[in-house]
């Protein structure tokens, strides 16, 4: 079987991806952590990958996939970009990102991500309080230098609509219907950039569907995983 690698959202850490990790055996979560830019992040992650393997990010882990597929897209077997987006960042959103910046470098890690990002992130439902606590939690452990990392790599992220349109693998595009971060039209935009890829819209969730529909995640990554 072709190895299954994971590629976290900002501030997050293999447990954002806990529920796939226990139903897709032999997946392995690499951290984008150590770099400020997209490009090296993505050079970090083919550092430790094996030659040839799928790939799966959310959100920023989606955004440094992109890029990986750009750099080696024959070591790419198969793609799924989740709960993100292939445009570079808007002008008015990096510009946004300063103060987030200027607070936590200052030690306001915590009231930012409280916020300014959590409420962002989820949908209504059952289990919205404890994944959002879990949210805090692994943004907590990854700190401030991380956040700063991430933010400035945000920033200056590289366009990906042409790599998209290159892309001859078997492509998953998932995103949660009521995803505030990365809306549904975006990911129609990618999937109308990949030939022949599947798009796929979680009811009830928002940005992180790996939580907040787990089963329903899995079972279309799982089904992603066996295409020809």
């Amino acid at each position: 079987m072709t190895p299954l690698i994971l590629l976290p959202g900002m501030m997050c850490d293999a447990r954002l991806f806990a529920p796939q990790i226990k139903a897709l055996p032999g997946a392995q979560v690499l951290p984008i952590t150590a770099h400020d830019t997209v490009a090296a992040l993505a050079r970090d992650v083919l550092a430790q990958a094996p030659d040839r393997f799928a790939l799966m990010g959310l959100s920023m882990g989606g955004i440094v996939t992109m890029e990986v597929l750009r750099q080696a897209p024959d070591r790419v077997a198969r793609i799924a970009l989740l709960d993100t987006n292939p445009k570079a960042e808007h002008p008015a959103a990096a510009a946004g990102r300063e103060p987030q910046i200027a607070k936590v470098a200052k030690g306001d890690l915590i009231p930012v991500m409280r916020d300014e990002m959590k409420p962002n992130y989820l949908t209504d439902g059952p289990n919205r309080a404890a994944i959002l606590d879990l949210c805090m939690e692994m943004a907590g452990d990854l700190g401030a230098d991380v956040f700063i990392r991430q933010s400035r790599a945000l920033q200056t992220r590289p366009d990906q609509q042409e790599t998209l349109r290159q892309c001859k693998v078997p492509a998953l595009i998932l995103c949660g219907r009521d995803d505030a971060l990365c809306p549904v039209h975006r990911h129609e935009l990618m999937h109308d950039l990949i030939p022949h890829s599947t798009l796929h819209i979680v009811e009830n969730a928002g940005h992180l569907p790996t939580l907040e529909q787990p089963d329903e995640t899995t079972a279309a990554l799982e089904r992603w995983l066996e295409a020809l």
